[in-house]
């Protein structure tokens, strides 16, 4: 099979897993390649998630490696074995490919926690509210970009929606909820629709209020998406160069603490609801 020219977010979290299990078995690439008959190119490209890896390699990898955690690898060798083509593949070519990761990853999630400050949350974005956003991007975007991006925004509700939703926890400002990002009707309407969307039961939404005393959160946003093991969960920041993804288990550990500070500065689910319903009489 032909080295990829762009691996996904999760195939290049695959191929890092794979490394670290080697480093911690205190192996080199090259040792690793003459067991397997292969080269040190060829182990650095799956490493790198350039190349792809079959589930029976990953178990020869880990026998090599003497890893003992049977979930861990069973885990490992699921990832390598899923090769379904995602809704967001219907975007390849259109979009960047972070907005495939993001909903790549989202998809595969087990559950999902998010902090925002600035805007309504993406998975809770109406059409319209989407649409203002994008347009307010520059230079502006002609509507053949812009009609994919309100798009594939709203197909990735499709985890918090339907049959089997994935549990979605999210805090966010009271700043982004009263910021008319387009008019007041579009404002009103998606109040309306965080509403639906508690009242459903698999979306808990938590107000973090203006006059909250102890919050210096500004830059808290962050999205923590659990994986099939603890191990495997996956953070999501936007920095200066663009989306990020992080497993680091240091920076993960960091994440979930950030994530119980701001649920402390914020209101309980009830209250945040009520006070979301109040938001709506005022508008």
């Amino acid at each position: 099979m032909a080295p990829r020219s762009h691996p996904t977010a999760r195939q290049a979290r695959l191929g890092a897993e794979l490394r670290k299990l080697r480093e911690a078995a205190g192996l080199t690439a090259r040792e690793v390649a003459a067991l397997l008959n292969s080269t040190s190119g060829q182990m650095s490209q799956v490493e790198a998630g350039i190349a792809a890896v079959s589930a029976e390699r990953i178990r020869r990898l880990a026998a090599h490696y003497a890893c003992t955690d049977v979930e861990f690898i069973d885990a490992l060798a699921a990832m390598a074995g899923d090769r379904r083509r995602g809704w967001w593949d219907d975007y390849r070519g259109v979009l960047p490919q972070v907005n495939l990761d993001v909903a790549e990853a989202e998809h595969h999630a087990t559950f999902l926690h998010e902090v925002v400050i600035n805007y309504v949350p993406g998975l809770l974005q109406t059409p319209d509210y989407a649409r203002a956003v994008f347009n307010y991007m520059r230079p502006e975007l002609p509507d053949s970009e812009l009609a994919p991006r309100v798009e594939h925004r709203i197909r990735r509700r499709s985890v918090i929606e339907g049959d089997q939703p994935t549990p979605y926890e999210t805090i966010v400002h009271e700043f982004a909820l009263r910021v008319r990002v387009a008019d007041r009707q579009t404002s009103l309407a998606q109040l309306r629709w965080i509403l639906d969307q508690i009242e459903q039961g698999h979306t808990s939404v938590r107000v973090i209020p203006t006059d909250q005393d102890g919050f210096a959160g500004a830059d808290a946003s962050m999205m923590y998406m659990g994986g099939p093991l603890p191990q495997l969960d996956t953070g999501m920041r936007d920095g200066p160069t663009g989306t990020l993804f992080i497993d680091a288990e240091t920076q993960l550990k960091r994440l979930r603490t950030l994530f119980r500070k701001v649920e402390m500065a914020s209101l309980d689910p009830t209250a945040s609801r009520d006070f979301i319903h109040h938001m709506t009489k005022e508008l």
